[in-house]
């Protein structure tokens, strides 16, 4: 409760004026009530014992008369050994629902934090397109973004696009092999759809290769590196690094076609970025870091001439930087990246790498290597490590075709959008491109919210049609709140002031406006936990905390006129809040469904 300041000083001065100015040499400490006890927020009072010269329950019992007879703002209390639990008044809550009501901001942060954040999410490579794995990573890094600048800060939106290496080159050489010069427009696909096919072709005919090797003798590890379309994959990356003409001219096209394919599925979902850093530039800035690093006793080098940084001292294994023949690994590009991005933003308060639990240990080596090579920003560096998402089939493979394509599940989420919204007639009136706009809203609103709903550290089973349930934990249950409350407001909107002199609520009016009142608190603690699974799980409740006020006190059909006023206000209060807490989660809430 953002207000609890407000409350914190009038206990100050209730405290003062019992005790004496030396009691609250200290700040009073007050709390949300737990939810086994009765009252609004507690006080602990053992810290003022040595005033009031009383008992716990005494000094406490002292302090809520005081605060009852002095102020209108409160309206009972409770002592349970020493803590003060204590009931803020219906008048008070009421005054209150008056002061959001008029604030457009509410809930927000209104003043600049003067920090700059830049947020790292998506990061593709580009040799296959987006799948489910890539759609937690994207919801959950642009929502994390949208709650740093809620909170005040500054955002910088960017993605590091794995444009190089050995992954890339296999791509390409099963496309040479294997394409007979197809394109997208031939071939009537995405140009992320038609690169991926070829990475995949390439693992089959590696895996037959390897499959042969061993037969004939030899042993797994050698089979896997003497294959003949590996071995031309590593050929390729080296004559890549060298600047061969005709495989930097191969590589531009293949991978212009992906990113044409990129940019329709970041359109679809309605996610962009402010700054792209391409793997193929912040390499070689890495290796330039590591050979420096190692002029300066940082690393140390191998007979072979791999560089490798010495991680022993720190528990980890030694970790190779530059391979024997010169060429980088992806801890090389991490590094580049990193000063890169600090070279570009001297003013960056932290970097978020929004990147999967799989490279928990990856993202530790990093940060430790930034660390020894003394820069200064080393600390700032987080990443914000999330579980993986899986199918009721199991575990999701890109080099065996077994993903869950990012743009077939959104396709498929919008068109049972469709059929259910038809099965429910409400579908009149609208025109074709309406109608698409609208199931578009609450296919993606359901494949948003189930992914994000689920604590970032959790891995999580993902179930497409569960996930636009009207009637479940889902996206578009949290829309239809909203879309019934337009509906409400269609008919009748707030027109007057309301006034809470001697107002009393019922209980499920009393449980919304709390439920209201933790809103700005909410943004507050996702934001610093980087978790909107807290602010999705919020507006879930709050739909329903609104649901059981709107079946248990009539609006249009309330005699009392300024009863009736206060719960226009306070649904539009309602639908304010959960259009702020949807958009911040990347998801657009319709007026009618």
């Amino acid at each position: 409760m953002y207000f609890l300041n407000q409350i914190s000083e009038t206990i100050s001065d209730a405290v003062a004026s019992l005790f004496g100015d030396e009691a609250i040499a200290n700040p009073v400490v007050i709390e949300q009530t737990k939810k086994v006890f009765e009252g609004d927020f507690t006080l602990v009072v053992f810290p003022l014992l040595k005033f009031s010269k009383k008992k716990p329950e005494e000094t406490a019992a002292l302090i809520g008369d005081y605060l009852i007879e002095k102020s209108s703002n409160f309206s009972s209390f409770n002592v349970v050994k020493g803590f003060l639990n204590i009931q803020l008044s219906h008048e008070f809550w009421g005054s209150l629902v008056s002061l959001w009501y008029v604030d457009n901001d509410f809930g927000l942060t209104k003043k600049e934090s003067g920090r700059l954040y830049m947020v790292e999410y998506s990061s593709p490579n580009t040799n296959k397109p987006l799948h489910l794995g890539h759609l937690r990573n994207i919801f959950l890094g642009d929502s994390v973004a949208s709650l740093l600048k809620a909170n005040g800060h500054k955002v910088v939106k960017t993605q590091i696009i794995n444009d190089r290496g050995i992954h890339i080159c296999k791509s390409m050489v099963a496309w040479l092999r294997f394409a007979n010069n197809e394109t997208p427009e031939s071939a009537n696909i995405k140009g992320d759809h038609l690169v991926g096919k070829y990475y995949v072709e390439f693992d089959k005919v590696y895996k037959k290769e390897v499959q042969d090797l061993v037969s004939g003798g030899h042993d797994v590890d050698t089979a896997k590196k003497e294959s003949p379309i590996f071995k031309e994959a590593q050929e390729m990356l080296l004559s890549w690094e060298n600047g061969d003409e005709e495989i930097r001219s191969l590589w531009s096209k293949m991978n212009g076609w992906v990113y044409s394919g990129f940019e329709k599925t970041y359109d679809k979902m309605g996610v962009g970025f402010d700054k792209l850093y391409y793997e193929s530039d912040t390499y070689s800035l890495g290796k330039s870091v590591v050979e420096s690093g190692l002029n300066t006793g940082s690393f140390y080098q191998k007979e072979d001439g791999s560089i490798w940084c010495g991680l022993s001292e720190d528990k980890m294994d030694d970790k190779l930087l530059l391979r024997s023949d010169g060429t980088s690994v992806y801890m090389t590009q991490d590094i580049g990246t990193a000063v890169q991005r600090f070279e570009d933003y001297p003013e960056l308060s932290g970097i978020v790498y929004t990147v999967g639990n799989e490279q928990n240990h990856h993202f530790k080596v990093l940060f430790k290597i930034l660390s020894k090579l003394n820069y200064s920003w080393s600390d700032e560096c987080y990443h914000l490590s999330y579980g993986m998402v899986e199918l009721p089939e199991g575990k999701m493979k890109s080099r065996e075709g077994t993903v869950v394509d990012a743009d077939d599940l959104m396709n498929t989420v919008i068109t049972e959008a469709k059929l259910l919204t038809n099965e429910r007639g409400h579908l009149e009136g609208l025109d074709e491109s309406e109608i698409d706009s609208l199931c578009t809203d609450i296919g993606l609103s359901g494949l948003k919210y189930y992914l994000l709903k689920v604590d970032p550290k959790r891995k999580m089973m993902f179930n497409p049609k569960e996930s636009i349930d009207l009637n479940g934990h889902t996206g578009p249950f949290v829309q239809y709140g909203y879309a019934r409350i337009q509906s409400l407001l269609n008919k009748r909107k707030p027109s007057s002031s309301f006034n809470s002199n001697g107002v009393n609520f019922q209980k499920q009016e009393l449980e919304l406006i709390k439920s209201i009142s933790s809103f700005p608190e909410i943004i507050k603690q996702s934001a610093n936990e980087l978790s909107p699974a807290i602010l999705a799980n919020y507006l879930f409740n709050l739909v329903k905390a609104y649901n059981s006020f709107y079946q248990s006190c009539p609006i249009i059909k309330e005699e009392n006129e300024n009863l009736a006023e206060f719960r226009l206000q306070v649904s539009t209060l309602t639908a304010n809040v959960i259009r702020k807490g949807m958009q911040i989660l990347g998801i657009n809430v319709p007026e009618r469904m």
